[in-house]
């Protein structure tokens, strides 16, 4: 079971942790079932106990929020429930689907949401019922949040292209790229006299120094 908060917020109307973990106890009590938790505010000493319970199937059900994206493999593991699925990005709903269907056994990962849902939400949450493709889940990815800004620091966001899309015209901007880069290869600086118009267009476009240091 896998919640976006460890607990109740005045601000989000969230299902969260604390409250999954005790709602789970009631419905699979002890001594018949055990339950681990597992949150990011936990000691790495007592998360690492935690998860090896679980690993080890000394605990039936794991409740945790985010940690287990990545690093937890448990091949009998093969049922994950996401509350509120629209809050996670798709990047984190794939790996976390990850977690599961590393058996043999048929595995499920059921995605719970309200009921009332933005349009990019509902796209997210459609394209992971559809498929699980990684390669397709990026490029929706990609066409939902923007790649950002390729020479800065902003991770998301929408290039200002006025006509290319990089989800659908890859051959033309790759053909664009080479291009740039032949004259490139031919006039570095951009200072014979057929360029100039080039020349111009980019230092209107970058007006400032572009500083690549803080770009990694």
């Amino acid at each position: 079971m896998v919640y976006p908060l460890i607990r109740e917020s005045e601000k989000l109307d969230l299902k969260d942790l604390q409250d999954g973990y005790e709602s789970i106890v009631r419905e699979f009590p002890p001594p018949d079932y055990s339950v681990s938790i597992v949150h990011g505010k936990m000691k790495p000493v007592d998360k690492d106990y935690e998860m090896q319970r679980f690993v080890n199937g000394q605990t039936h059900i794991m409740v945790a929020t985010t940690v287990i994206e990545v690093g937890i493999d448990v091949p009998n593991a093969s049922v994950m429930v996401i509350e509120s699925a629209e809050r996670f990005g798709l990047s984190q709903l794939h790996q976390l689907r990850g977690r599961v269907g590393r058996g043999a056994d048929q595995s499920y990962c059921i995605l719970m949401s309200k009921d009332e849902l933005s349009a990019d939400a509902r796209k997210r949450l459609g394209v992971m019922v559809e498929t699980n493709d990684g390669f397709r889940i990026a490029e929706t990815d990609l066409q939902l949040r923007g790649p950002g800004d390729l020479q800065g620091t902003q991770q998301s966001g929408i290039l200002d292209l006025k006509i290319a899309d990089l989800t659908k015209d890859e051959k033309v901007l790759k053909y664009a790229r080479r291009q740039a880069m032949d004259l490139l290869k031919k006039d570095p600086e951009l200072g014979f006299p057929e360029h100039r118009m080039v020349r111009r267009q980019l230092e209107q476009l970058f007006p400032r120094q572009l500083f690549w240091s803080r770009i990694s």
